[in-house]
């Protein structure tokens, strides 16, 4: 019998597909990546094509195990990663989604969901507090899949009517990879775990379970949800005849934030982590209570090592981070490659006065104003394209502190630390900037894609490549602190500023 060596995760994220494979230490040995269309139907629409995502999640499978020269006899199990709340519709007898994806930070539900928050029962108060949270322990937002599966619904021809004869499945994107990758028409298996049917608005945060009142308002036939499991649980296998060319148990899923808690080490109660990608999603371990915010964060389920039981954290969920220096170099052309806002960034000492609030999909936690839209306020002929560079990393520092503030609040825990993961921990511009606005140390581990390791790490423990958390943690180094160096009479007047900026943009829709 050939020796265990590797564990594969699959990190299905918002612009890209990538697979990587790691050892038995927990480091990467190779990857294959690949980007798929953004589509944008309408304005504040955000749309994928499930078919390319499964067509690139295998081709990015065979150019990993190519590139490393990886015998599938070597792989001891697989993950699954996502982007969480994109939400896929398709017939269980071809695999043919009835619509695109709609990719979580699609605002079309907004109507709906204001008029949700004004039905009898339902209401809501500005922190979110309501019937949905103690359900969910989420907000009436279109940022969550129940609203997008609600829409398909109405407005695919025939498509209700499938769903309550068990004709159509529901997915995130989790579901919808693992789904193809055993088997799919042919015995795929229908699954997801706590961590991403905690997204979907209709999954009971306190009995892990689907909630039939909140599927009943939205509509949502249960026949079409995949059955919930723990996050390091052996699903099923993948094919001979597959992309992987051999039979490999699947074992791990996590939504791509609880995946980085986990890749993070973040175990213990108080653990904290931030990750950096299109989006800014910081994640605090709370045990095995799931305790309600009171300041604009999200209760979320964050993995599940067993069935029935749950290690759930407090969330704060920032729409556009990465996605705004993607903005800047794509739409406004001021840069080549995202990499190179670093270099244009550091030719200023400051902003020189402007703030920009990348609200392009609303305002997430904590203020959760769908209506508010982005806004660079402040502007003067002084202004440059590098000020305009450097206030958008700067926004996306003052938008972690936003949530650090609230998560600090719910928690009762001051932070002096903080883990930070995701592509663009790399600019150590932008890293140095968060430990001066927010005045804690951040520190950077040495492998920074830990929504990949975390996947790696829910995989491997399943079948026992590795033994226990504790030995996880023994894995994890760190590659470089950053300690504030603002004074802090500075950091509290620029953070007055941007707060003054953020209330600029609210209600802009109105």
């Amino acid at each position: 019998m050939t020796e265990k060596k590797y564990v594969v995760a699959i990190d299905q994220g918002t612009t890209s597909t990538r697979c990587m494979v790691f050892d038995s230490k927990g480091l990467p040995v190779c990857s294959d990546q690949m980007e798929h269309a953004q589509i944008y139907p309408k304005p504040g629409w955000v749309e994928h094509d499930a078919m390319e995502i499964w067509s690139r999640t295998q081709d990015v499978i065979r150019g990993a195990l190519k590139k490393g020269k990886i015998d599938p006899e070597e792989i001891a199990s697989i993950g699954v990663t996502n982007q969480r709340e994109t939400t896929v519709v398709w017939e269980k007898a071809t695999g043919k989604p009835i619509y695109n994806a709609i990719v979580w930070q699609c605002m079309r539900t907004q109507e709906f969901c204001e008029e949700w928050k004004n039905t009898p029962g339902w209401g809501q108060d500005i922190t979110g507090c309501g019937k949905v949270k103690d359900h969910t322990g989420l907000l009436i937002s279109p940022y969550f899949s129940g609203t997008k599966i609600k829409w398909i619904l109405d407005h695919v021809p025939g498509s209700r009517e499938k769903a309550a004869k068990g004709e159509l499945l529901f997915g995130n994107i989790d579901t919808w990879v693992i789904w193809n990758i055993t088997g799919g028409p042919n015995g795929g298996v229908h699954v997801t775990d706590v961590s991403n049917a905690s997204r979907t608005l209709l999954m009971n945060i306190e009995t892990l379970k689907w909630d039939e009142e909140m599927a009943k308002f939205l509509d949502v036939p249960l026949a079409m949800l995949p059955q919930i499991k723990p996050s390091s649980f052996v699903y099923g296998s993948t094919k001979k005849d597959g992309p992987f060319g051999a039979e490999i148990p699947v074992a791990g899923d996590l939504g791509d934030q609880q995946a980085a808690l986990f890749g993070q080490a973040c175990f213990g109660k108080g653990d904290a982590k931030n990750t950096y990608g299109t989006g800014c999603f910081m994640l605090m371990n709370i045990g095995e209570t799931p305790t309600p915010s009171k300041n604009g964060l999200l209760t979320t389920a964050g993995y599940s090592l067993a069935e029935g039981k749950c290690t759930y954290a407090l969330e704060g969920s920032i729409a556009i981070t990465g996605a705004a220096v993607q903005w800047l170099r794509d739409n406004l052309r001021l840069f080549d490659d995202a990499p190179d806002s670093e270099h244009f960034a550091r030719k200023v000492d400051d902003c020189g006065g402007i703030y920009f609030v990348p609200a392009f999909s609303g305002l997430y936690a904590p203020y959760w104003d769908m209506s508010a839209r982005g806004a660079i306020v402040g502007l003067t002929r002084y202004i440059r394209k590098e000020h305009i560079i450097r206030a958008t990393l700067e926004s996306i520092c003052y938008q972690t502190r936003d949530v650090l503030e609230a998560m600090n609040k719910d928690s009762g825990v001051e932070l002096s630390a903080l883990k930070v993961d995701g592509g663009a921990v790399k600019n150590n511009l932008l890293m140095q900037m968060q430990a001066d606005i927010l005045g804690v140390t951040v520190d950077r581990p040495v492998v920074n894609e830990t929504t990949a390791l975390g996947a790696a790490y829910a995989a491997g423990l399943a079948v026992g490549f590795w033994k226990s958390t504790d030995e996880l943690k023994h894995h994890w180094a760190s590659d470089r602190q950053f300690n504030a160096l603002m004074e802090a009479g500075r950091r509290e007047g620029q953070y007055k500023g941007w707060k003054k900026a953020v209330e600029k943009s609210k209600g802009w829709t109105e």
